[in-house]
């Protein structure tokens, strides 16, 4: 092999990027010490941008394409580089491919709550969790701000940072949407949409768009949402009273198809229990009133001997009867002593209807 041949194998004529990944954004094409012939071909595929770098600096961008290296289409190249005229001789210089197809697998989830102030419930702590997708827009500014001198840029490299940029807007997301805490999951999409505008916004400087963002679901703490449960499972029960007797009625219904003894007894105990409460449904008034008060206790001086307590309702039947008369001796708890009847004011009342007794004949 003549020294010709020898130098013609160390230069390269051909530069391209097969991606067999999914995930890589940016790979740097592995010159090693080779230089680059003047007039190779730089095979540039749809979806890719070709970037020249030479000493730190971004020269030519490259779109997708079948390219001939020359002065002539290296305008910026060739200008660091001093060739003021047309120049033939191998070069150097650092190529970078950066993919600019959407990258769709991307996940972001809130690990600690985002605080949100609603109409109904107040102050309520939400999570949430989707994904989104990013694109390349401006491959300079991506090369300079974040891949540096990294020879594969990859999405888990950059994934984290986004994530904690959709995380710090989306609670002023939810705050200044408006939207009561129960029907966010109707605004999921008009909020993502938001959110991608304002995430593509914050990223331009550093040639990244988000051309989607999706929220899968926005959820509360458990014990909100088992709170919420149970006021939805009122809501579909509606009476409570026909809800609870319906639910004995198939109890005992599924207690007597059950032959054996427990059952058995469990059914009879169910059965019971349901008569009493409808037993007390029908027999119970449906505003109780206090009894009247006891009155005091009457004694009297009734065939030669005392009897009694007697109350008044008592004592007039007894007058009627004509058992006691006014002359009848009659006591109670504080009266001195004995007195007929007939002299105690409280009692007049129980002879207005007694006659008195026939005037003796003549």
């Amino acid at each position: 092999m003549g020294l010709w041949d020898k130098l013609k194998g160390e230069l390269v004529d051909i530069i391209e990027w097969l991606d067999d990944s999914r995930d890589t954004i940016v790979w740097r094409f592995p010159r090693y010490e080779n230089e680059i012939k003047m007039g190779a071909k730089l095979v540039v595929r749809e979806s890719q941008v070709a970037v020249f770098v030479n000493e730190g600096r971004v020269a030519d961008v490259f779109p997708p394409g079948t390219h001939t290296l020359t002065t002539q289409n290296m305008p910026i190249l060739a200008t660091l580089k001093g060739w003021k005229y047309g120049f033939e001789s191998p070069w150097k210089a650092e190529v970078y491919f950066v993919s600019t197809r959407q990258f769709t697998d991307l996940k972001w989830g809130t690990q600690n709550p985002v605080m949100m102030r609603d109409a109904e419930f107040g102050a309520v702590r939400l999570r949430a969790f989707g994904a989104f997708a990013m694109r390349v827009v401006d491959p300079a500014k991506l090369l300079t701000e974040l891949v540096g001198t990294d020879p594969q840029f990859r999405t888990a490299e950059v994934q984290e940072y986004l994530r904690q940029l959709v995380v710090s807007h989306l609670g002023s997301a939810l705050a200044t949407a408006g939207v009561p805490a129960l029907d966010l999951a109707a605004k999921q999409q008009s909020i993502g949409q938001t959110l991608s505008a304002v995430l593509t916004d914050e990223l331009a400087p550093s040639g990244i768009a988000i051309p989607r963002f999706i929220i899968e679901n926005i959820s509360m703490p458990p014990e909100v949402e088992q709170a919420l449960d149970k006021r939805t499972s009122m809501g579909v029960v509606g009476d409570l009273d026909a809800y609870t007797k319906f639910q004995t009625a198939n109890a005992i219904e599924d207690a007597a198809n059950n032959q054996g003894g427990a059952g058995e007894a469990f059914g009879i105990g169910l059965g019971m229990a349901a008569g009493q409460r409808a037993t007390q449904a029908m027999t119970t008034p449906p505003a109780a009133t206090p009894p009247p008060l006891p009155t005091a206790g009457w004694f009297a001086a009734l065939g030669g001997a005392q009897q009694g307590p007697f109350d008044v309702t008592m004592l007039a039947r007894h007058a009627s009867a004509g058992a006691l008369t006014r002359d009848t001796l009659v006591w109670r708890d504080g009266m001195a002593g004995w007195t007929p009847a007939g002299q105690v004011p409280d009692l007049t009342r129980i002879f207005a209807a007694v006659p008195p007794p026939l005037p003796p004949q003549a």
